[in-house]
């Protein structure tokens, strides 16, 4: 693959570099390569770091006092971190994949068309309803806390019918959000994705100083250090925590628009986003929690009693959630449009020998820069974008909740992107019997030749250890997916007894 292919050894005739200076020169190559071909990638690492997070934190973060409550703070805290670490993988396991196709082509679609071709559709529709269900739950939140606010800042706001109508605050909102779901790139996204990190940042604040403060202890219940309440409560809250961390719906647009999409680059965006999405989670999880003992409820911010800091609170929910909706927009906008494209392939045909469907998908085709960056043209683009737009508005001004569809779309759409998808598309593609595997193995073996004759016998021990932790990491692909499998049961299982049946 030229994105990640090293410059070749020098000829005969050229003066060679010492060992200690050969890293330091093939990696400003390899640097200089990835910048010359990634032609789309222009975000930097921290607008990366900062969308990412954007996507990850979200208002799920106001429940883990409650979780914690259910779980006791040790199985809690642990859980937390697992979560974290099990998402992190996943990520990790699109960074890899991504190795194996064209440079700012990368997605959901396109490896399931050099993996799994015919189930291409199932996997962009279930991403797509998951966005779409969430992205109208964002407007359902706006509409349902605005009017609050609105009284909060003003006792005389109850008279004025329309400033305490949730449909005239969804209406209102949809005004900021329709030009930012027109935006083509992810990276537009980034100063917008810093208001709401700073609403969310508020947020943890407000937490912390009301557990500094200690103005809740009188009211505050019991307190769980190692034992949980049930098997049952415990079951409840799992989902809460693993969906926390969703995110791997953008990771694609992400590792595209980077400038420098390095190994050591994309991986510490990952490890990044999710220490800061797990750190946040703990602080809110443990301060919420001895704030108010198992009295917490699943919004601890409407537990506070009423006041500006309170109510400012509540407003910065609405700003996060609305400068998060354009980040499910995105997904869901890319998973529609694979879809209206998808085609079934033959039984005569395989993804690596149908050169006339996947040419643009395999490392050094000829795919011209434009075809890559407008993939989507604009008549489609506006089109499907005017369409999820439109068919959320609706839904969120005419349902007030989508508690009992979100559950289960969480279970089956989150799960999937998160750790299914990832897993099987890395052990599939990874496999020795892959044609992509040993393209891409070619490319490394000669970007290895090229550093033995710097290295001479220093390199031996290397290649080995490389072999093997390849082949760790695709039996851990494989246990991914099993573990993604074992959480979409239970997630649904836990639905099904706790959400449908309080209904």
């Amino acid at each position: 693959m030229s994105t990640y292919l090293a410059i070749s050894s020098h000829g005969d005739n050229e003066v060679r570099p010492s060992s200690a200076n050969s890293h330091r020169i093939m990696r400003q190559r390899s640097f200089r390569g990835r910048k010359e071909v990634g032609v789309i990638g222009q975000a930097s690492w921290l607008s990366s770091c900062i969308n990412l997070v954007n996507t990850i934190v979200g208002a799920g973060v106001l429940a883990m006092p409650l979780a914690l409550s259910r779980m006791g703070i040790i199985l809690g805290i642990f859980i937390i971190l697992w979560a974290g670490l099990t998402a992190g993988f996943g990520l990790y396991l699109q960074t890899r994949c991504a190795r194996y196709l064209e440079r700012g082509s990368a997605s959901f679609f396109a490896l399931s068309q050099i993996t799994y071709p015919n189930a291409a559709v199932i996997f962009d529709a279930a991403i797509a309803i998951k966005c779409f269900g969430v992205g109208v739950s964002y407007l359902i939140i706006i509409g349902d806390l605005m009017p609050g606010v609105v009284e909060g800042f003003s006792e005389n706001a109850a008279g004025v019918s329309f400033l305490v109508d949730r449909h005239f605050w969804v209406t209102g909102f949809m005004l900021i959000i329709i030009p930012l779901s027109f935006l083509r790139r992810l990276d537009s996204l980034k100063y917008t994705s810093v208001i709401a990190l700073i609403s969310i940042s508020y947020l943890v604040i407000l937490v912390v100083a009301h557990f500094i403060k200690g103005d809740t202890m009188q009211n505050r219940g019991a307190i769980r250090v190692v034992r949980w309440e049930s098997a049952v409560a415990t079951l409840s809250s799992f989902p809460v925590i693993v969906f926390a961390y969703t995110c791997h719906q953008n990771m694609f647009s992400i590792l595209n628009e980077i400038g420098n999409n390095s190994h050591f680059r994309t991986t510490s965006v990952v490890v990044g986003s999710i220490g800061l999405a797990a750190s946040t989670y703990i602080l809110v999880a443990i301060t919420g929690y001895l704030s108010f003992g198992n009295a917490v409820q699943g919004n601890i911010v409407s537990m506070y009693s009423s006041s500006i800091s309170s109510t400012i609170a509540k407003a910065a929910i609405v700003v996060m959630v609305m400068f998060s909706y354009p980040l499910q927009v995105h997904p869901c906008r890319a998973s529609v449009d694979a879809v209206i494209k998808w085609r079934p392939i033959k039984q005569s045909e395989s993804p690596g020998s149908s050169p006339s469907r996947l040419v643009s998908l395999l490392p050094g085709a000829k795919v011209s820069p434009q075809a890559r960056v407008e993939g989507m043209g604009e008549t489609r683009f506006a089109a499907i974008t005017t369409a999820i737009i439109v068919l959320s508005y609706i839904v969120a001004m005419t349902v007030s909740s989508l508690e009992k569809v979100l559950a289960y779309v969480g279970s089956t759409g989150s799960t999937s992107i998160s750790f299914i998808l990832p897993g099987l598309f890395y052990y599939k593609i990874s496999s020795p019997d892959s044609p992509h595997h040993q393209r891409l193995m070619k490319e490394d073996d000669d970007e290895e030749d090229s550093a033995d004759d710097d290295e001479g016998l220093l390199s031996g021990g290397g290649l080995k250890g490389g072999v093997w932790r390849k082949k760790l990491l695709r039996q851990a692909s494989l246990a991914l997916a099993i573990y993604g499998g074992v959480v979409m049961v239970t997630c649904l299982v836990t639905n099904t007894l706790f959400v449908v049946a309080t209904h």
